[in-house]
């Protein structure tokens, strides 16, 4: 048995799969978590939500990938609100960034009253598992730490994030080839109405869970 305590990003999955997900944020790696079974601080972590950063230790046997770890100590110090649309169509800010054989994200400001209050990504999903957009980031698979802290184009660390796919996560053919992440700056005036007109175009309860409801190790 051994410990790791650091800094970790909170990505959570479906009530049916006993785990979360902990994307250590120096280190890069991820790292699945028993859910349940700590007794009067159970109700700690049941408050996580997505895009929760935590400060943790983390005790498991780095040799068993079968294993989940289980958390021994943890403070919330932060997080990124995230929000979820499937099956929608994307915003034309990044539709009109998408450009064929894209293989990497790229990036174009999202403004409200001229003003850059955010990004919109376009992520490519040939480099996803299966292709899936949504279930890779529910489950941590997409790296965007970096761009969490440092919004490109635009600056700045991000608030909110808002994820739409064009297809729902049990598709097995997809009308894009990408997935939509619009990112909105902590800092920005006009960031959070800029939020909200999105919110509603796509029909997303801002104090909710929008996660879908799917089981992404199914897929």
């Amino acid at each position: 048995m051994e410990e790791r305590t650091g800094r970790f990003r909170v990505y959570r999955v479906v009530e049916s799969v006993p785990h979360l997900n902990f994307f250590d944020t120096d280190a890069t790696r991820l790292y699945t978590v028993y859910q349940s079974g700590y007794g009067d601080r159970q109700d700690r972590i049941d408050a996580l939500r997505t895009g929760d950063l935590v400060e943790a230790t983390l005790a498991g046997d780095p040799e068993d990938a079968d294993e989940a770890w289980s958390i021994r100590s943890l403070e919330r110090v932060g997080g990124v609100r995230m929000h979820f649309a499937v099956d929608a169509d994307p915003p034309a800010v990044a539709a009109d960034r998408w450009e064929a054989g894209l293989r990497e994200p790229a990036a174009a400001p999202i403004e409200a009253d001229g003003e850059a209050v955010g990004v919109a990504c376009v992520q490519p999903r040939d480099p996803l598992p299966g292709g899936t957009f949504v279930p890779s980031v529910l489950t941590g698979l997409v790296p965007m730490e970096e761009t969490l802290a440092d919004l490109p184009t635009v600056g700045g660390a991000a608030g909110d994030a808002l994820f739409v796919d064009p297809d729902p996560p049990d598709a097995d053919h997809f009308s894009r080839p990408y997935g939509v992440a619009l990112f909105f700056r902590a800092d920005a005036p006009g960031a959070d109405a800029a939020l909200a007109e999105y919110l509603d175009r796509y029909g997303v309860d801002p104090d909710g869970d929008s996660r879908p409801d799917h089981d992404p190790y199914g897929i």
